[in-house]
């Protein structure tokens, strides 16, 4: 079984440069299941219900957010029209799982692909450098406890490397894949942990590489040299699709290869 997953989308240059390539990334590795970071998708900062929904369209399955998940707030009422049990389009959109009890929206979606096989992708968020989360690592072990399908995605988005790390040996044998997210950055550590698990610590963006991860490098530059704010924008330059493709035996959840991807124009 075939796994792609697709690292955060940046503005309307990266929603472009996975419209150009997922269809037949999809096709030629005949991927089962597509699993997309969208959380600065629109402009940069957050995910309305309208880009969601378009990229559903594209074929996404299920999409993971993380600490920008409020910045469009028309996204809450999106994630509270359906109830925990729904299998429809807004039930598929996740938040981190260890937020604040409550809060809208779900962090685990637990479905099944088109071919039979059970999955489930759980969406996580670190804590070191970042704020507004609970201990990921014994959420995580509470999770999985009631967790019956075998093939287990992570979405693990956080800042420090140390903490994805560790968050890959800690699931290593118990779910398919741990793939970070935030940095915006490509890391070249792709590898299969011992017990199983693929593991990356961060999947990169799929956006605008001229950029400052994604910002208009003019705007970066001139807040580093004078300290003085300003708004920042969504750069056009040079997008790439960052994306993982994971293999894994759908009867054990264990993966066999991950393949690090980034395509251009």
């Amino acid at each position: 079984m075939n796994i792609l997953f697709v690292g955060d989308i940046f503005g309307s240059a990266g929603r472009r440069i996975v419209r150009e390539h997922i269809g037949h990334v999809c096709d030629t590795y005949q991927v089962e299941l597509v699993i997309i970071n969208a959380e600065n998708a629109a402009g940069g900062f957050g995910v309305t219900p309208q880009i969601a929904e378009d990229l559903f369209d594209l074929g996404a399955d299920v999409l993971t957010t993380g600490n920008h998940v409020w910045d469009k707030r028309e996204l809450m009422d999106y994630l509270n029209s359906v109830p925990a049990d729904s299998q429809e389009r807004p039930r598929r959109v996740l938040r981190p799982a260890n937020l604040a009890p409550g809060v809208p929206g779900y962090g685990v979606f637990e479905g099944t692909t088109r071919s039979g096989i059970d999955y489930a992708v759980i969406d996580l968020m670190g804590r070191v450098f970042m704020a507004g989360s609970n201990d990921p690592f014994h959420f995580v072990n509470d999770m999985l406890a009631s967790i019956q399908a075998k093939v287990i995605v992570v979405d693990f988005h956080g800042e420090a490397t140390s903490e994805k790390v560790a968050m890959g040996w800690h699931l290593d044998g118990r779910v398919t894949a741990v793939l970070g997210t935030h940095t915006h950055v490509p890391t070249a550590d792709e590898r299969i942990l011992p017990g199983g698990t693929a593991y990356q610590t961060d999947v990169g963006m799929s956006g605008p590489y001229d950029s400052v991860i994604g910002v208009e490098k003019d705007l970066v530059l001139h807040r580093f040299l004078t300290g003085m704010p300003g708004k920042f924008e969504a750069a056009k330059g040079n997008p790439k699709m960052c994306a993982a493709l994971v293999t894994c035996d759908p009867q054990t959840g264990h993966a066999s290869s991950i393949l690090r991807l980034m395509l251009g124009e």
